[in-house]
């Protein structure tokens, strides 16, 4: 996914271009299932995986666990769009990546004003990273500088960095119909690389031992009214609708919740539904009782690739728990966990 090509090839004219969106399908609103609260995770592939990053350190207190395919550390862009195209997807002597000790620093600085939860609770967090060696979008020591990011607090043990020579800047998943081959970059961003699974990799390291996947993901796939969790008034930097999957059974409650991040230009608004049917967690979900949220972006003239806000288009607290895509996410979660009325 050359997620911010138009940024190298004139951002700043692309972004002032008129960007129309299809019109919206009817959705109904987000369920309260009762969901449980404990060992949330989140997940992403590149503005996803540094939105999952995000979602971690501003809320380590809740999320246990982050999967991260061709993502970075927290705050790497240091709200500048050019910072993000450069140093943090493909750096160089001329536009290095920020020192480990700054980006540490400014989560400190942050939690002792309570702008995010502390983090000493990320000692206590799983995560799973990976990277291709022919991603070219998002280079592998971008990958290698969130792990030492998080091995500022998190044991060894708990980070795993896998490691695909193959495989392109995409999600990785065996079950896709419409994935291509394993090096290719390219839409929909979804990849076969034999019979690597991506999200069977990570939910395995985040969660624990797993049940096998289903043969069928037979739960539902619901679209639901996103519009609702975004303050009246705001800019439009999040869709009117996003999906969830709900496994059967989980309308009873108890289920986990984990929160997958699409890519730039694989929202709704660009690929309909395909992420959410494809990026290859439903049959794992299905079969260990975990809803998955997947919520969706919108093109805007800040933003015309879709991606999740890693860089300050939405504002300079992006990475704090008032950033209106975390604020955002945090009350669907909190309503998936609310008891059915």
């Amino acid at each position: 996914m050359k997620l911010f090509a138009p940024f190298r090839a004139g951002y700043f004219i692309l972004a002032s271009l008129f960007l129309s969106s299809p019109p919206a399908l009817a959705a109904e609103s987000l369920p309260a299932l009762g969901a449980s609260m404990e060992n949330l995770t989140v997940s992403g592939l590149s503005s996803g995986a540094f939105m999952a990053v995000q979602m971690h350190v501003a809320h380590s207190s809740l999320v246990r666990g982050a999967g991260i395919l061709a993502g970075g550390p927290y705050y790497c862009a240091r709200n500048s769009a050019w910072q993000a195209v450069t140093a943090c997807m493909s750096p160089s002597f001329f536009s290095p990546l920020p020192r480990t000790a700054d980006l540490v620093s400014e989560v400190e600085k942050q939690a002792a004003a309570r702008h995010i939860d502390a983090p000493e609770n990320l000692r206590h967090a799983r995560v799973w990273m990976l990277s291709g060696a022919q991603d070219k979008t998002v280079k592998r020591e971008v990958v290698d500088a969130l792990h030492d990011f998080y091995a500022t607090w998190l044991p060894a043990s708990s980070i795993v960095h896998e490691r695909l020579p193959d495989a392109g800047h995409a999600m990785i998943t065996p079950d896709a119909p419409d994935a291509r081959e394993c090096r290719v970059t390219a839409s929909p961003w979804i990849n076969h690389c034999g019979n690597f699974d991506a999200p069977g990799h990570l939910l395995a390291h985040l969660l624990g031992p797993l049940q096998d996947k289903a043969a069928q993901a037979k739960g539902e796939l619901l679209l639901f009214d996103q519009g609702e969790f975004s303050a009246a008034g705001e800019a439009k930097i999040m869709d009117e609708r996003a999906y969830v999957y709900i496994p059967s059974g989980c309308r009873a409650g108890g289920c986990r919740i984990h929160v997958a991040f699409h890519g730039c230009k694989q929202q709704a608004q660009e690929i309909g539904d395909l992420y959410a049917r494809e990026a290859g967690y439903n049959r794992w979900a299905e079969t260990n009782r975990l809803i998955v949220l997947y919520p969706q972006t919108l093109k805007s003239n800040g933003n015309p690739n879709g991606c999740w806000d890693w860089w300050g288009y939405s504002g300079p607290d992006y990475h704090l728990r008032t950033g209106k895509q975390i604020g955002a996410v945090r009350k669907m979660i909190e309503r998936l966990a609310s008891s059915p009325r």
